[in-house]
C-alpha cells in the first residue's frame, strides 16, 4: 500500500469513526443511535485493517476482523434484542439539548487536540496525528454517558468510550496483542449481556428504563 493511499484512507476512516460518534448526540431515536454504533464498529474494524495492511502485519489485519466482528455484529444485535423487549423507541428527556450538545463536543475537540499535541511531537506519524479523533470520541462517550437518561443510551455511551480508547491503542502503539484484545473484547461483552439483563427487567419491574423516572420511585 502506497503512503498517499494509506494516509487517505487512514483518514477516511477516522472520519467515519468521528463523524458516527457525533451524530449519537444528533439523534434521539434508539434504534438509529445503535445503527450509528454499527457504523462506528466497521470504521474501527476498517481503520485497525488498514494500520496491518500498511504494517505488513497479518495478525493485526485478523484482531481488525474480529473487531468488526463483535463491535458491528455481536454488541448491535445484542442492543437491538434489548431495545426490542424494551418496548421504548426514543430518548426523551436528555439532560442537555442537541444544540448545546454539538457545541459542547466542538470544544471537546479543542480540548482533545491541545491535550494530544505533545504526543504527536513525539511520534509525528499519520497514525498519531489521528489521536485527537480518537480523544474526540472518548470524551463525547462520557458525555453521552452522562447526559442521556435512557440505560440504552448510556450503553452506547460506554461502548463509545471503549471503541475510542481501543482506536488510541492502536494509532499509538501500531496495535496491540491478540490475546489483549480478545480479553478486552470479552469483557465489554460480559458487561454489555449484563446491562441487557437488567434493562430488561427494569423495564419489566418498572415499565421503563427512564433513570428519572426510577429515582423519582425510589424518593
Amino acid at each position: 500500500m502506497s503512503d498517499s493511499l494509506y494516509v487517505l484512507l487512514l483518514d477516511l476512516t477516522c472520519g467515519a469513526f468521528l463523524l458516527a460518534g457525533v451524530l449519537v448526540l444528533w439523534r434521539r431515536d434508539l434504534a438509529a443511535i445503535v445503527g450509528l454504533f454499527t457504523l462506528q464498529g466497521i470504521a474501527l474494524a476498517a481503520l485497525v485493517v488498514v494500520l496491518g495492511v500498511h504494517q505488513r502485519e497479518a495478525e493485526l489485519v485478523v484482531v481488525g476482523l474480529a473487531v468488526g466482528a463483535l463491535r458491528a455484529g455481536l454488541l448491535p444485535y445484542l442492543m437491538r434484542r434489548a431495545l426490542v423487549a424494551g418496548g421504548e423507541v426514543r430518548e426523551t428527556r436528555p439532560l442537555v439539548n442537541v444544540s448545546a450538545s454539538l457545541l459542547v463536543t466542538a470544544l471537546m475537540a479543542m480540548l482533545a487536540y491541545a491535550v494530544s499535541q505533545p504526543l504527536i511531537r513525539l511520534s509525528p506519524t499519520p497514525a498519531t496525528q489521528a489521536v485527537p479523533i480518537a480523544l474526540t470520541v472518548l470524551l463525547v462517550g462520557f458525555f453521552v454517558l452522562i447526559s442521556r437518561r435512557r440505560a440504552l443510551s448510556q450503553v452506547v455511551g460506554f461502548l463509545l468510550m471503549d471503541n475510542a480508547i481501543t482506536a488510541t491503542a492502536f494509532l499509538t502503539t501500531s496495535g496491540v496483542p491478540l490475546v489483549v484484545e480478545l480479553g478486552v473484547s470479552l469483557d465489554v461483552l460480559l458487561a454489555v449481556l449484563v446491562l441487557q439483563v437488567l434493562t430488561m427487567r427494569m423495564r419489566a419491574a418498572f415499565g421503563g428504563t427512564d433513570l428519572d423516572e426510577l429515582r423519582e420511585l425510589h424518593d
